[in-house]
C-alpha cells in the first residue's frame, strides 16, 4: 500500500504553508483520499503534481538575441 501523507506533511514537502495543499484539495487539483473526516494525499499524487507543473528552462540562441535587440 502506498504511503498517505497528511496536509501538514505535504506542505512541508513542498516548502509551502498548509493553506496551499488545502487549496489544491478544495480546487480538486491534486488527488486525495478521505479517511473518515481526515484527508490524506498519496505520495505519488504529490510527485505527479510537481512533475505536471515543472517548467523547463528555454535556451535561446545568441543569433536570435541579436535580431531582437
Amino acid at each position: 500500500m502506498e504511503r498517505l501523507l497528511t496536509v501538514d506533511q505535504v506542505a512541508e514537502l513542498l516548502g509551502t504553508t498548509v493553506r496551499f495543499p488545502r487549496r489544491l484539495i478544495e480546487e480538486r487539483r491534486i488527488t486525495f483520499v478521505k479517511v473518515g473526516r481526515h484527508v490524506r494525499i498519496p505520495e505519488s499524487a504529490v510527485s505527479a503534481f510537481v512533475a505536471a507543473n515543472t517548467v523547463e528552462p528555454v535556451t535561446v540562441r545568441r543569433s536570435v538575441l541579436r535580431r531582437v535587440a
